[in-house]
């Protein structure tokens, strides 16, 4: 089934919304980065954040500071996540887990 298609109004509002949610995804990274906010804090916010629960886990661990690429694959493998899988698609011991390892 074909998708109508949009108005240049819908478009704009579309536009602005993703524009909206890559600066929230950005500021989460900066402060975790900055370490200003935990891994925990990050998942509570993503269960109300429509914009950070579409944040996927690889990039949330590689802000973390001293955690690159390779890190960021072994933690995944560790705890069972797959690379493409988004902090709302974390199953809850997923969740317990990232925290356990990374919130000290």
């Amino acid at each position: 089934m074909p998708l109508k298609p949009l108005t240049e109004e819908q478009r704009a509002a579309a536009r602005e919304k993703a524009k909206k949610a890559r600066v929230i995804r950005a500021e989460i990274k900066e402060v975790v980065k900055n370490k200003q906010i935990t891994i925990s804090e990050v998942l509570q916010r993503a269960e109300t954040d429509e914009a950070v629960a579409r944040l996927k886990v690889t990039d949330l661990l590689t802000s973390l500071p001293g955690v690159g690429e390779v890190r960021t694959e072994n933690i995944l493998k560790d705890l069972n996540i797959a690379a493409s899988r988004r902090l709302r698609g974390l199953g809850i011991h997923q969740r317990r887990a990232l925290i356990n390892l990374l919130d000290r």
